[in-house]
Order: C-alpha cells, then structure tokens, then sequence
C-alpha cells in the first residue's frame, strides 16, 4: 500500500508543575522552602529520512504525542524533561496546518529536522520565592501546556527528472531500461498507480520518476489527477514520453498538446519548467511517419527517438538527460523552499 497523504493529530508534552515543599530535618528548624522546578514537556520533531518511502505508517497510526515533565519534587529536585516525539517522513514531505491550511514546514533532503510542536515549560518550584521578607513561601507556578494541534503531511516525490506521459506510453518501460529497477507493466491503463524514484544506471546521482499516467482534464482532479500532478512540482526537468506509435489509437501530437495544457492549468510553475521530449515506439509500424508529422507542427521541438522494447536510442538518452541536469540545478531556488524551523 502507497499512502502520500495522511491526517494526524499531534501533542506536545505539558510542562511538569513546580514543587512547594520545605526543608524538616532534625536539629533544623526553619528549613526554608526547597521545592525543585518542574520539567519542560517534550516537543514535536520531524525527521527527514531516506530510508522511508511513503506515509503509510501514520495511515493505521494518526495520534502521536511527546512525553509529559515530570513535576519537581523537594530538596531541589528538578523534575525529568520530557522525551521528545520523533517523527520520521520521507523527502519532499510538505506539512499543512488543518486550521488555516497553511504550509508550516517542508522537508526536502535527508536528515533535514524540524520542531513542529514545542512542549510546555516546566513550572517554578517554591524555593525561587523566599526573601528576607518572605521566609515561607507558599507559591508555585504550574507547568505550561504543550501545543497541539491536527495536520495534513503531503509527499511530494523529488527527482532530477519527471517522466509526463498518458497511460502506456512507456514510462514504467523507459525506467526499467535506464535503471536496476523492475516496474509492473501492462497494456492497460493506469499499470502504474504509485510515483517511483530510480537513479539511472551509469550515473552517480541522476534519478528519474516513474509517475503514473496523465489523462485530458486531470488539472481537474480525473483519472489520477492531482496524485499525478503533485509529484511533478519537485521535478526540476520534465520528459514527455510522447507513444509515437499510436498503439492506443491516440496521435502523438495531441497527446503532446494535452500534456502542456494540462500543466499550465494546474499551475506552480509546471508549464515553464524545463523539458525534453522522447518520443517512444519507434520499432512500431508508422511510428517514423507520425515522427515526421510531430515535427512538422512543433518545429521548435527536438524529440528524442527511442524504443524501449529494442533498446534503441537508450545510451543517447541517458546522455541527454545528464546534459541537461548539468546546466540545470537539481533543485532551483524557486522550486525549493525554507523549512519552517531548522534545528
């Protein structure tokens, strides 16, 4: 099961109370006040982890809390701080409030950590009240409420390349050829259901994302929609796979033109990213003479011809795309945001 979107509820610790206690020992009357602070209530972390894939764990498990401080105790006794709440997503998980719906925090790379609650502070203890005028305190101050609050965590899959195409075009088929990777694939529609990230064999550090399919009006939320469309926006590089054979009775260059349409529509930016087009099927009968015709109404486009299933063109490709990651940041500065509380 793939879960990219989840609600939880979330708590921070509650500060322990300070302690009002006073000094009895024998032979020592008039001990004073000695009651100890309370501790400080954990807090509420997100931790960015490689090692994670999705958000299926807080699917089953939406409640997490941090511990409680301990309250103070007397002879001075501080009490125990509260253990903090870890939380561990995958990278490109965004966190939205649920009361306004605001982003409070993103988490794009590995080890990135973010405090999204903070615990309450721990309450004062008696001893901190004595004075020549007062020798016997009886005042405390309790311990603060931690914060709470519900959220909605989002992954976002972040890859150098995004691969846009309609259902079998070859995506899962593209991906397999240029990784170690085994996708599932089919002649039907919507073989891929999930969003996979897959470093290109003979790289040091260029992945791809195998993205499930686009159809017309998924800026609309139809078919995968705005599953789809999401795990686009940390793709710096695009690659339209464009089925240049026709096998699903489409033309290659509506299908191009839907694709764009259906990005610009959807917006963040996705219509002016950079992009290359791959146009696949080429072993296929009339897939040169709709090559031709593609070229003829986008002569500004340059598609790359390829063919997945007799490993044609493969090694140019995979040339290309690093070309083009070279002169384009993994991650521009616009499409990268700032965490809203680094520790």
């Amino acid at each position: 099961m793939f879960i990219d979107e989840v609600e939880v509820s979330l708590r921070a610790g509650n500060g322990g109370h300070g302690c009002m206690s006073f000094r009895r020992e024998k032979y020592i009357p008039r001990g004073g006040p000695n009651g100890g602070d309370g501790g400080n209530g954990g807090s509420v972390l997100l931790v960015c982890d490689h090692n994670v894939g999705d958000l299926v764990d807080y699917k089953f498990t939406p409640h997490a809390s941090a511990e409680n401080g301990q309250p103070g105790m007397g002879s001075q006794c501080h009490g125990r701080n509260g253990a903090d709440c870890l939380l561990r997503v995958p990278e490109g998980t965004v966190v939205h409030s649920m009361e306004n719906g605001e982003i409070v925090a993103e988490l794009l790379r590995h080890g990135d950590r973010v405090t999204l609650l903070k615990g309450g502070k721990g309450g004062i203890g008696n001893e901190h009240f004595k004075s020549s005028i007062v020798r016997a305190p009886r005042r405390t101050i309790p311990g603060e409420l931690g914060e709470n609050g519900k959220f909605r965590f989002e992954m976002k899959v972040i890859a150098d390349v995004g691969l846009v195409g309609f259902p079998n075009a070859g995506k899962s088929s593209l991906t397999n050829a240029l990784t170690a990777t085994e996708r599932p694939t089919g002649p039907y529609p919507f073989t891929t259901l999930h969003p996979k990230v897959a470093v290109v064999s003979g790289s040091e550090k260029l992945t791809i994302a195998d993205i499930p399919g686009i159809i017309g009006g998924a800026h609309e939320n139809r078919g995968l929609g705005f599953r789809f469309l999401r795990h686009v926006e940390r793709c710096p590089i695009l690659l339209f796979i464009i089925d240049m054979g026709a096998v699903d009775g489409r033309s290659p260059w509506e299908d191009f033109s839907t694709l764009r349409y259906e990005l610009s529509r959807y917006g963040s930016g996705l219509a002016e990213r950079p992009y290359s087009v791959c146009a696949n099927k080429m072993d296929v009968d009339g897939a040169h003479e709709n090559l031709a015709t593609f070229r003829e109404k986008f002569p500004n486009e340059t598609p790359l011809p390829i063919s997945c299933l007799a490993a044609i063109g493969l090694d140019k490709l995979r040339t290309h795309l690093l070309q083009m990651c070279k002169r384009h940041q993994k991650i521009s500065p616009e499409i990268q945001t700032q965490s809203a509380e680094a520790i």
